[in-house]
């Protein structure tokens, strides 16, 4: 294990050893995955933050920057998603890297400067959602946020974990609905179960006109679902959930900004009008 920035990066291997170490949590904690809803917190606590991908499409920004890095009113994208995370009170954070990850924890650090903990997994080679998430099984030993570092959205976690733990569903994805879908993966939904997901289809065909919002909530046992090596939750996990009846949506009507290029970078610095202020009853 390598260590730097407090003890807060680790690559690939020893990965319980630095949540111990950085969050004070013992081997008994560590190692109790089968924790029933009944027994949860009141709301979340831990959150996973993707932010290993190459920007590809935005590479004219990206060379030499990751994309979770570039300035968004004033501010790194990545700070948005950890800011979300404070607001509900979730303050201990993992935050997968891989892509000039160095410059994200330069940034960020041990997260104290901001108000949480953060540690780091800096991946090998490119894992994808699902390998980096088999990383964390040992600490993930309870209901937590997953969610993508280069999408804005304004959430009520708090909500969104109640629909949660009142349904039967392993996992809940939040749902954005955009006037075309044509451009994302669509939720064929039944009531508040998704059913399946048709990527990209024409306008016409869709099936709703709501899309993947990049937020997740998720048990400990999804991960079980998760093959070895690169994988995708999108591709080889949710869909797998929605066949057995265990994948729900969440609607909700936030603010949602995908960065994903050039153009929709530029529109969400233009639009993005920040979050929105939360009821006495929400703060943590």
């Amino acid at each position: 294990m390598e260590s730097e920035n407090m003890n807060t990066n680790v690559q690939n291997t020893n990965v319980q050893d630095i949540f111990v170490q950085q969050f004070g949590m013992n081997n008994h904690e560590s190692l109790s995955i089968g924790v029933t809803k009944s027994h949860q917190e009141d709301h979340l606590r831990k959150a996973l933050i993707m932010a290993g991908g190459f920007g590809t499409r935005m590479k004219e920004l990206t060379q030499n920057t990751p994309k979770p890095m570039l300035l968004l009113k004033g501010k790194p994208i990545l700070e948005y998603s950890i800011e979300l995370c404070k607001r509900y009170g979730i303050t201990d954070i993992a935050i997968s890297i891989y892509h000039f990850g160095d410059k994200i924890k330069q940034h960020f650090g041990d997260g104290s400067r901001f108000g949480v903990n953060i540690v780091y997994v800096e991946e090998k080679e490119p894992l994808g959602t699902g390998g980096a998430l088999r990383l964390f099984e040992e600490w993930l030993n309870e209901p937590f946020m997953m969610c993508n570092a280069d999408e804005l959205k304004d959430i009520n976690l708090d909500e969104m974990y109640k629909h949660h733990m009142i349904s039967n569903a392993t996992a809940t994805i939040a749902l954005t609905n955009v006037e075309d879908p044509s451009q994302y993966g669509v939720v064929d939904l039944e009531g508040n179960k998704i059913k399946r997901f048709v990527e990209k289809p024409k306008k016409e065909e869709a099936p709703s006109n709501f899309i993947n919002a990049g937020l997740y909530i998720i048990d400990p046992e999804a991960i079980k679902f998760i093959p070895d090596g690169y994988t995708m939750v999108e591709k080889d996990l949710f869909p797998k959930l929605a066949s057995m009846g265990r994948l729900n949506g969440f609607k909700f009507v936030g603010q949602w900004f995908d960065t994903g290029t050039i153009e929709r970078y530029a529109n969400t610095e233009k639009n993005w009008n920040g979050f929105k202020e939360l009821p006495n009853s929400t703060i943590h």
